[in-house]
């Protein structure tokens, strides 16, 4: 690259860095869920963990568990 383009560039990038570097007041909506005390809904948690549980339901089964047809003999 040629020295006046560089120059350029390497200046935006100092101008530029230290106000995307500062810290912003803003919350996550995480963060405002857990800072509000009533959206702690037990109904809501225990249908999630329902939910969970039926994950187990698509685990892998055992290999002799699958459809084999029978051989001749």
């Amino acid at each position: 690259m040629p020295k006046r383009v560089i120059l350029p560039l390497l200046l935006l990038t100092v101008a530029i860095a230290p106000a995307s570097a500062q810290e912003r007041e803003m919350r996550s909506e995480t963060e405002v869920r857990l800072l509000d005390p009533g959206t702690n809904d037990i109904l809501w948690n225990s249908l999630g963990l329902l939910g969970l549980l039926g994950l187990l339901g698509l685990r892998r089964r055992h290999s002799e568990d699958s459809y084999h047809p029978a051989s001749l003999e």
